[in-house]
């Protein structure tokens, strides 16, 4: 306290001068209108640059934590296929130029059973009770509709619908869709949906009370649905109750993917869904 009155003293007549300079100035702007005016245009313009500079730091920031989401995204998805065709197919590979896995055989790769690109999200909703989400994407870069939407490794939606340069997705966020999922500890399975309430939860349904459930435990993808790989992130298990009259849980499950952060998403592709779909229609058939 001592030094700042010392530099008070010593500096008196500088600060002195700043405090008139400030007042005259203050008064010029006040009382004289081309003054004014030029001030605030002024001031207008310098902060509009720094605004303007702010922001573009800000983004190119932003950008690069979407660059490391992407490449987290990726391996998390090549690291899922792969280890899913190595249980499925232990040696039968053909050439393909998809995934390729070295020092599986001297001269065999692997066939993807899907093909993974990406898109940028242009408009989402949460609050609804049948929420979409819109991508940059359309059957001109390859999308198809029931393609499975991911981000960061974690189950986000189903495209719906697909024009030449866009295509909507069903929300996770939508009362009308289901996924099966199943607990990962313990591979019991049941359907998974939205109640419409907390943008944050989903439920999983029909898990018998006799199945071993806590909270934590991670909830994944089946691997039944055609659109999604076995194994992909869902969420995990906040909340459990039995059910009144019911020998099934009540398990609210905590989604991993934010909805509201949603900026580069992933696009799943099953080559072999035509196929799949032939096959069980003809047991729908009967034939």
């Amino acid at each position: 306290m001592k030094n700042l009155f010392r530099l008070l003293y010593r500096y008196h007549v500088v600060f002195l001068f700043l405090v008139l300079e400030a007042l005259s100035l203050s008064m010029v702007v006040t009382y004289n209108n081309y003054q004014r005016a030029a001030f605030f245009d002024s001031s207008n313009f310098i902060s509009g640059t720094l605004f303007e500079t702010f922001s573009s730091l800000w983004q190119i920031f932003d950008f690069k934590q979407v660059n490391v989401k992407m490449a987290e995204e990726n391996a998390v998805l090549r690291a899922a296929l792969q280890e899913r065709y190595l249980k499925s197919n232990p040696g039968n590979y053909h050439a393909s130029d998809s995934i390729y896995l070295p020092r599986i055989a001297k001269d065999s790769s692997l066939k993807a059973v899907y093909r993974f690109t990406t898109a940028r999200v242009v408009n989402n909703s949460i609050n609804q009770q049948h929420n979409f989400i819109t991508l940059n994407k359309g059957w001109h870069d390859g999308v198809k509709a029931n393609m499975g939407v991911i981000a960061n490794g974690q189950v986000v939606g189903l495209v719906f619908k697909v024009s030449e340069n866009f295509s909507t997705v069903i929300s996770l966020l939508n009362i009308q869709w289901k996924i099966s999922a199943k607990i990962k500890r313990n591979d019991y399975f049941g359907s998974l949906s939205w109640n419409g309430r907390d943008y944050r939860r989903v439920q999983l349904n029909e898990i018998p009370y006799h199945v071993p459930v806590q909270n934590g435990d991670t909830v994944v993808t089946t691997g039944y649905s055609s659109s999604f790989p076995e194994g992909m992130v869902i969420g995990t298990i906040s909340d459990f109750s039995i059910g009144t009259g019911s020998n099934f849980y009540k398990i609210e499950v905590m989604l991993a993917a934010d909805f509201k952060k949603l900026v580069i998403v992933g696009l799943v592709e099953n080559k072999q869904m035509n196929e799949i779909k032939q096959l069980e229609s003809l047991n729908n058939n009967g034939n």
